[in-house]
């Protein structure tokens, strides 16, 4: 278990004490501090590299995907979900109802 956030460190001991440059001094005392580090490791996969996607040249050449999720079902089909998709050439936007199951793929095409 880690120590009081940076902030709340410095609101604590600006109220007890002072000397020059301390707010310094403690900043690096907390970044290098063993057990503070040893409890903000990170977990998961890293994050990929960056890569440019060039500009397309003509509509629905290139699009953006982002699902919504939290629909309350409604009608024959109880849709849950939707794909939104958004064209990058002309910002043409396209909703898709979907189910929970489907997957970018079925539904890209």
């Amino acid at each position: 278990m880690g120590h009081m956030s940076e902030d709340r460190t410095k609101e604590r001991v600006e109220s007890t004490a002072w000397w020059p440059q301390w707010e310094q001094e403690l900043s690096e005392y907390i970044n290098t501090c063993e057990r503070c580090q040893k409890a903000n490791i990170k977990h998961g996969k890293k994050y990929g590299l960056l890569q440019w996607i060039e500009d397309p040249k003509q509509p629905w050449e290139t699009i953006k995907m982002e699902w919504g999720t939290g629909l309350v079902p409604g009608g024959k089909e109880t849709f849950n979900t939707f794909l939104v998709r958004v064209d990058r050439y002309c910002k043409g936007l396209r909703c898709l109802p979907c189910h929970k199951e489907d997957t970018a793929m079925d539904k890209a095409l």
